[in-house]
């Protein structure tokens, strides 16, 4: 079983590069934004929880998401490869998935970060945002996404670095040409 993340800052494509994973190698794609966007489509009152803490450019609580990211581990079953695509965001996170797939038998293969320059990620961000109407894509939110993601998340990259599994990729350029930089990598993993 291959288990990958796909790693960068907000707008560094990692739901564009995941689609192109999948319809290649037809792994699993778990995206914790996704997982939360649906908790708050639901209307719950942990919905209505997430979507507060999202929408001021935040983290969701490591519990809250490990627990969400387990229960879909457990439904999940027997794959052939997933794609974690937005966790872990913290090293407590990171230690928790290595956890929860060492009890499952399992590790992450690597880490694929997609290094994309500051300039590009906004660009991106803003584009998606005329595109795709995120609320959480105003030029605020976005500033504060990418000081959190500097703050809290790119220290995860060390952690996968220390274990031999992280992998850089060029984010820039074509999709096409992104997705041929990641392709070659996934085929060593094999």
């Amino acid at each position: 079983m291959i288990n990958i993340v796909i790693f960068g800052p907000p707008g560094s494509g990692k739901g564009t590069q995941s689609k192109k994973i999948i319809e290649k190698y037809g792994y699993t794609h778990i995206s914790t934004g996704e997982l939360l966007r649906q908790e708050i489509a639901s209307g719950s009152e942990l919905g209505h929880q997430v979507e507060a803490i999202i929408s001021k450019g935040e983290l969701v609580s490591d519990e809250l998401i490990i627990d969400i990211l387990s229960n879909e581990l457990d439904r999940l079953g027997n794959v052939p490869g997933i794609i974690f695509d937005g966790f872990p965001r913290t090293l407590n996170q990171a230690s928790e998935l290595k956890n929860m797939l060492s009890d499952r038998g399992t590790a992450i293969s690597a880490l694929l970060f997609l290094d994309v320059p500051h300039e590009v990620l906004i660009e991106r961000l803003l584009k998606r945002k005329s595109i795709d109407g995120r609320a959480d894509d105003t030029m605020e939110v976005i500033e504060n996404r990418l000081r959190v993601y500097q703050q809290q998340t790119a220290p995860v990259v060390e952690f996968y670095r220390k274990q031999g599994k992280l992998r850089t990729i060029d984010g820039t350029g074509s999709v096409d040409e992104i997705f041929n930089r990641i392709d070659k990598v996934l085929q060593e993993l094999q």
